[in-house]
């Protein structure tokens, strides 16, 4: 708890010198347990380059030195945006904190972190981020009705994460048949009612 209120204290204070007042802000906060150790997922998530297999619009992420790294992400109309980040908090077994580095397409800084489930079941798994999107309030507009707003990437990431370290691999329909998606379906309620009817 501690981790995430500094989160918040340092993030508001550098996205505001960063951003205009007038910049729009999105944080997304997601957890889910995975039947793994705390120790497990960390090293699975401290090796940045893992984060590809299960961060579905990320293309590639490159270590740079022992703190900083370089990432490739997809972005909406088929671009992409690129960026460098820094490691700013790490405590081994419990919670990695980042920021991007000045200069970058993308501002955005966050936390993961891994703390035991009750009764010994895997570990809850908690993101919290802070993010400025490209082209201010226009990129949210934008995003958002691509239906790719961040708050659902996050979830749907780490949806595939629990599948992956649970199961050796994430399902994926690529490939199969399917028919065009309704207005309906595209959209993010729609996306959050058919993914409640899933679970």
């Amino acid at each position: 708890m501690l981790g995430v209120t500094a989160l918040d204290v340092y993030s508001g204070q550098r996205l505001t010198a960063t951003q205009s007042a007038a910049a729009p802000r999105i944080a997304v906060t997601e957890t889910i347990t995975v039947n793994s150790a705390p120790e497990e997922l960390y090293r699975f998530w401290k090796n940045l380059e893992n984060l590809p297999l299960f961060m579905d619009h990320l293309e590639s992420v490159s270590e740079v030195n022992a703190r900083v790294s370089h990432w490739v992400a997809k972005a909406p109309a088929g671009t992409s945006v690129e960026w460098d980040a820094e490691i700013v908090d790490d405590q081994p077994e419990r919670r990695i904190g980042w920021r991007t580095l000045p200069g970058s397409q993308v501002i955005h800084e966050g936390m993961v972190s891994f703390e035991p489930a009750t009764a010994g079941r895997g570990t809850v798994v908690r993101v919290d981020m802070l993010y400025i999107p490209p082209a201010g309030k226009v990129g949210v507009w934008i995003v958002r009705m691509f239906g790719e707003e961040p708050a659902l990437q996050v979830a749907d990431d780490l949806r595939r994460l629990k599948q992956l370290l649970e199961t050796g691999e994430v399902p994926t329909t690529l490939g199969q048949p399917a028919g065009k998606r309704s207005i309906f379906g595209r959209s993010t309620l729609g996306r959050r009612i058919l993914g409640r009817r899933m679970q």
